[in-house]
This record gives structure tokens, C-alpha cells and sequence, in this order.
């Protein structure tokens, strides 16, 4: 499994998500999901965090805001053996900041992370709660693509683009 990725949404599918979540107080990691990333990291499969943070544009939190809460995400996992090969946000929301290429549902942030770590599309899987999350895995190229009932409410058509359909992460 060692040249398998895993590209993870993380509002409602590693997270509670409350919206616009920015303060260390309000994370919660859904139940489950530290012991799941931790098996799957101990499988040899590399774990990249794909985040929309759209609350940067609105002026709800400040890029320093997001830095501070994902380092320490970050470190929390780390310390319960999930290394990740990266995190990637998109700040933008196109009624703020105009288009951009990273903002979910286009495949952005999922090139990147392949580019920069040479991670192989092909080999890879998305597990995300919304829409917007499949149709990026599905512009990108991404084979298997799961949808999680743990954030958002499913609509038909993520349904009818995700592979598989779970619970929660566990």
C-alpha cells in the first residue's frame, strides 16, 4: 500500500463540522477517525488533508488563524502516529476573491499535492461529505472516491458520483 494515497476532506469527515470552525476550543475529531488515519498511516497508505476554508475570504478568520488551528491538528495527529503528507487549503470563495483554481469542486489543491509529493492518481482514493469534494476527485482523476454521511447532508447526485458510501471514517 505504500505508493496508495488517501485525499481527505476534513469539515465532517476528521472533524465535527460547526462551520467556519477556526478556534482551537470548538475542534472535535469525529469518533473514530484518529484510530482509522492511524491504521491506514500504519498500512503504509499516505494520508493529504484537501480543505475548503472559505471563512478566510469572508473575513470570519484570518489565514494566521487557519495556520495556528492546522498546526495544531497536525501535531495532534502526529502525536498519535497519523504523519501526514500534506495539507491543503484554498482561502478563496468566488463572491470575495473571484475564481481560482483550488477551490473545490476543481482539482487544485489534489494536482498540487500530487505534483509536489509524486503521488500517483491512479492509486488513489478521496473520502469527502459533500458534493463538492467528489466532483474535485472526479476532475483530478482520483479512481475511488467515498462519500462519508458524517458532515454533510447527501444529496442524490454526491451519491451518484461516490463509489462507496460509509458511516463515518471507522
Amino acid at each position: 500500500f505504500s505508493d496508495v494515497t488517501l485525499f481527505l476532506d476534513r469539515d465532517g469527515v476528521i472533524n465535527k463540522d460547526i462551520g467556519y470552525l477556526h478556534k482551537i476550543s470548538d475542534f472535535r475529531f469525529i469518533d473514530g477517525a484518529i484510530e482509522s488515519l492511524k491504521r491506514l498511516v500504519e498500512l503504509g497508505i499516505g494520508i493529504v488533508i484537501i480543505t475548503n476554508q472559505a471563512g478566510i475570504a469572508r473575513g470570519l478568520y484570518s489565514e494566521k488563524d487557519y495556520k495556528i488551528l492546522n498546526e495544531w491538528m497536525v501535531e495532534k495527529l502526529e502525536n498519535e502516529g497519523v504523519l501526514l503528507k500534506g495539507v491543503y487549503y484554498c482561502p478563496h470563495h468566488p463572491d470575495f476573491t473571484g475564481d481560482c483554481m483550488c477551490r473545490k469542486p476543481k482539482p487544485g489543491m489534489i494536482n498540487k499535492a500530487i505534483a509536489e509529493h509524486g503521488l500517483l492518481v491512479g492509486k488513489s482514493v478521496f473520502v469527502g461529505d459533500k458534493l463538492t469534494d467528489m466532483q474535485a476527485a472526479e476532475a483530478a482523476g482520483v479512481p475511488i472516491k467515498i462519500l462519508v454521511e458524517s458532515g454533510h447532508k447527501l444529496t442524490s447526485e454526491s451519491i451518484s458520483l461516490a463509489d462507496l458510501v460509509v458511516h463515518s471514517l471507522e
